[in-house]
């Protein structure tokens, strides 16, 4: 059976939320454990445990306050404290802290399961009023209710700020979400901001059409044009850069030391989306990004169960994300935090895999007769190929390119492959392709003329399977056509 502990005057970390610095066994007191399913009294483990840990949450006194108690208007937030920075000497490599960081050493509860446990609960009790106001003023490091937090999510933050070497993550519900959270959090009413033609689709509608109902205005910029990006810059009062690199689904990629430092020089904030390389390939924080966005759905939980996303950047900006995130919900559940934590650990291994895969697929693919062009950052034939091998350690497991045919063929061409899966969404263990015309683009046409989305574009989603299989897929499939 599990062994559940809390330590009764427990020192938290104040990054990211805290861990325990020791144990002891914790006494549950009666009435609690009469409130326990015999199940969970006998099997204490995973759930179970979550559950006692949850409801015995406030039996654990700390003398700094948890990351959300910082989203509290007065609340202090102390440094990273002594178990925060031997994590960071501990684990050195990416690798290691996909595996470890959040849950190794720092987090909160005590317990000799290997997994990070699920808190499935809504609230957090507390054993007096005193506490209470502690907690308010951040004195008691815990939870209130579960829209402003939850301890596997918390291990979930950690790691991923570990990963993007960042001050402070956010997970929330979707991709898409975050996105529109740090947008309502980061840019004022009346603002500017600038963002790029080459995008998630849901992303540009969201800018063109919510946008302006707070007065602000945006301009659109080629992905290298940075002599607009620059215009942009000089005539207007620009709150913030928004753009992916790579981007979707052409991969064009930005150089984001040099867009940072332009940004900055006028005041204006740079939040890349990372997406299409995950952290395992591209660190944009340490290129000068303030702030570096996920769909988690994708890379960093990789394996096509679970939606979620993230915002990580310095905490100063962070905050006003998760505030924003506090009062509007867009909460992620803690099972899907679950999921995710999970598929994280391998995350390392199947970018690696990935990465490895869609350069042979693209070098490939170059060289066949039936395609017209490829589209990826690891060829020297891509437009910014200098920029992603100075920026970037791989080049990413998504290959776009065009079929020598016209929409006929290449639909053809789609529904001849066995193996890739015809479906939206990318950066899972299994291969997905789809014609961006019809999955993506099918109720306009002037949009797809706008941003060059041709009939027989193809957007392939490489997984972990074998390199030899899924070529011999694709050359089935052309032959078809």
């Amino acid at each position: 059976m599990a062994t559940v502990s809390l330590t009764p005057q427990a020192v938290f970390s104040t990054e990211s939320g805290g861990a325990l610095a020791s144990a002891t066994i914790l006494r549950f007191p009666p009435n609690f454990v009469r409130q326990l399913s015999t199940k969970a009294r006998r099997n204490c483990s995973n759930i179970g445990v979550a559950q006692i840990v949850a409801a015995a949450w406030s039996d654990c006194p700390a003398a700094s306050a948890a990351a959300e108690v910082s989203a509290i208007p007065n609340a202090k937030v102390a440094q990273p404290s002594a178990v925060v920075l031997a994590e960071r000497n501990l684990l050195g490599s990416d690798a290691s802290l996909a595996v470890h960081a959040g849950e190794r050493l720092g987090r909160r509860i005590a317990t000799d399961a290997i997994t990070t446990p699920v808190v499935n609960t809504s609230a957090y009790w507390f054993n007096n009023s005193q506490e209470l106001i502690d907690f308010k003023e951040g004195r008691h490091a815990s939870f209130e209710y579960g829209r402003y937090g939850n301890p596997t999510t918390e291990a979930l933050e950690k790691k991923m700020s570990a990963l993007e070497k960042a001050e402070s993550t956010v997970f929330v519900a979707s991709g898409m979400y975050a996105a529109v959270a740090m947008l309502s959090a980061l840019v004022p009413a009346g603002g500017h901001i600038v963002t790029t033609t080459d995008c998630y689709r849901k992303t540009r509608i969201y800018m063109e059409t919510e946008l302006p109902k707070r007065g602000i205005s945006m301009t659109v910029i080629r992905p290298a044009d940075m002599d607009a990006l620059q215009n942009a810059l000089d005539n207007n009062n620009v709150s913030l850069f928004f753009t992916e690199t790579p981007t979707n689904p052409f991969l064009r990629c930005i150089d984001i030391e040099h867009v940072s430092n332009m940004c900055h020089s006028k005041g204006a904030l740079l939040c890349i989306d990372s997406t299409f390389a995950s952290p395992i390939n591209q660190k944009a924080l340490t290129l000068g990004a303030d702030l570096v966005i996920h769909s988690a759905t994708k890379y960093i939980a990789g394996h096509n169960d679970v939606i979620g996303g993230c915002v990580s950047g310095r905490d100063e900006l962070v905050s006003k994300v998760r505030i924003y995130h506090h009062v509007v919900g867009g909460v992620l559940n803690p099972n899907a935090a679950y999921l995710i934590l999970r598929g994280m650990k391998t995350l390392h291994l199947r970018v690696q895999c990935q990465n490895n895969t869609a350069l042979r697929m693209a070098q490939f693919l170059e060289e066949h007769l039936k395609i017209a062009r490829v589209y990826y950052p690891g060829l020297p034939s891509h437009p910014e190929h200098h920029i992603a091998k100075s920026q970037m350690t791989g080049f990413g497991g998504v290959v776009s390119f065009e079929v020598a045919g016209d929409f006929d063929a290449t639909r053809k061409f789609i529904d001849s492959v066995k193996i890739p899966y015809h479906a939206p969404s990318f950066g899972g263990c299994e291969s997905i392709i789809d014609q961006p015309a019809i999955m993506s683009y099918w109720d306009s046409k002037e949009q797809r003329d706008i941003y060059g989305i041709k009939d027989n574009l193809i957007r392939f989603s490489i997984g972990v399977e074998d390199f030899e299989d899924l070529k011999n897929d694709l050359v089935q499939a052309l032959e078809k056509i």
